[in-house]
């Protein structure tokens, strides 16, 4: 907008200046025309640089004069512009000049006045301008970069931290900056947020916690109850109770990042196999490349059972689980994972359906997949969930970190 401004004003004091020259120039050659006309019509000598039907006159003013008309012209004579001014006399064209090189030299030397001020102003605008709006961009992208992190769980990144408006010299000034204000209002939002998130991981922890010790004395209770189906009822239902705190448990830990993980080389093949038979179920186990991989065993055994364990109970049989290489794949023949699993990944609390494979380890509640995906995430897997081409079905894909040095 500056560079347009400086523009137009250059071009509108050019063609003022240049219609104030040339006005001047005209009425000059009008008047020593006037002076020459009365001259020639008294009968007397004709004043100096006027004269009946001049060579030098510019043709389009000789016939405008021949036509009983008079006018103006700017034309060269001998190399020097010229200012013409004709009228009719007697048939013929009665011509004056005046000498319009200071005139043109005054409009040149301020055409290169407003051309040279016009660069320099542009140049100096777009220097201060580009500054500026790098400044500003700069902030802008460490601002998003921050909300980046944030939207990733990064829950303690802050713009502040990052460098961002509002610190060191300029935090007064910063009070007016909109910028400021921005990234002051994510780092509260993020506060905020984390302040949330933490009381409610803390809230799910202790509810956990708690209701451990009322269930294991509830699972003894269970225990003494004489035989029959009321009682085997109540036990089914004790144990889907103590399965639902210890999943609660363990994803309290995954977001709060408490766990450690303890790493070690395991055959990925034999890791499946244990997994397969510990879960108790009919699962193909195919082992089409073996790979050695260095990953904690505890937590890659949670992952693979839980996809197993939800392959049996929202998908439907054959389940097969292959091995290739560092890559696991767990696929059942049911009606495949629900479209919300597929766009946003595993939701706690959230079931598929029957047949829909995306509910999760447990009865009613999605907690399965999503404590495979936050186990997965601790080691540095990852877990992928699509549906089958061919044959229908749902497939989890677990790509484990393999390096180069690995052998199968």
């Amino acid at each position: 907008m500056c560079c347009s401004l400086a523009a137009v004003l250059g071009v509108l004091v050019h063609v003022g200046v240049t219609r104030q020259t040339v006005s001047a120039a005209r009425d000059k050659a009008l008047e020593q025309l006037h002076d020459a006309t009365r001259a020639y019509e008294a009968g007397e000598a004709l004043p100096p640089e006027s004269g009946l039907g001049p060579a030098a006159l510019p043709q389009s003013l000789r016939q405008l004069a021949l036509s009983g008309r008079r006018g103006t012209v700017v034309a060269e004579r001998d190399g020097r512009p010229t200012m013409w001014a004709a009228a009719p006399a007697d048939g013929r064209a009665l011509a004056t000049a005046v000498d319009y090189e200071q005139s043109a030299r005054t409009i040149t030397g301020l055409d290169n006045a407003i051309i040279g001020s016009s660069v320099l102003a542009i140049g100096g605008t777009l220097l201060v301008g580009g500054f500026a709006v790098r400044r500003v961009t700069r902030r802008l992208h460490q601002t998003a970069t921050v909300a980046r992190r944030i939207s990733r769980g990064e829950l303690d990144a802050r713009v502040g931290d990052a460098g961002g408006a509002g610190r060191g010299a300029s935090a007064r000034s910063a009070r007016l900056d909109e910028v400021a204000t921005v990234a002051r209002a994510l780092d509260t939002m993020a506060g905020t947020l984390q302040a949330k998130l933490v009381s409610e991981q803390r809230f799910t922890a202790d509810v956990a916690h708690e209701l451990r010790t009322p269930l294991t004395g509830l699972q003894a209770a269970s225990e003494l109850l004489p035989e029959g189906r009321a009682t085997d009822l109540v036990r089914e239902r004790v144990r889907t109770m103590r399965r639902l705190t210890e999943d609660l448990l363990e994803i309290s830990r995954l977001d709060s990042g408490s766990g450690v993980v303890e790493t070690d080389l395991h055959r990925l093949g034999r890791v499946a196999e244990r997994v397969v038979r510990a879960a108790g179920t009919d699962t193909e186990v195919v082992v089409v490349r073996d790979a050695h991989v260095e990953t904690d065993r505890r937590r890659l055994e949670r992952v693979l059972g839980n996809l197993v364990v939800n392959a049996h109970r929202h998908g439907r049989a054959p389940v097969v689980l292959t091995v290739a290489g560092p890559v696991v794949t767990v696929r059942d023949h049911g009606e495949g994972y629900p479209e919300y699993l597929l766009a946003h990944g595993p939701q706690r609390f959230r079931s598929g359906g029957a047949g829909g494979g995306g509910g999760g380890g447990g009865k009613g509640h999605g907690l399965g997949l999503t404590i495979a995906a936050g186990q997965a995430e601790a080691i540095g897997a990852r877990l992928e969930f699509r549906n089958a081409g061919s044959g229908g079905g749902a497939e989890a894909v677990l790509t484990l970190p393999w390096p180069p040095a690995a052998g199968g």
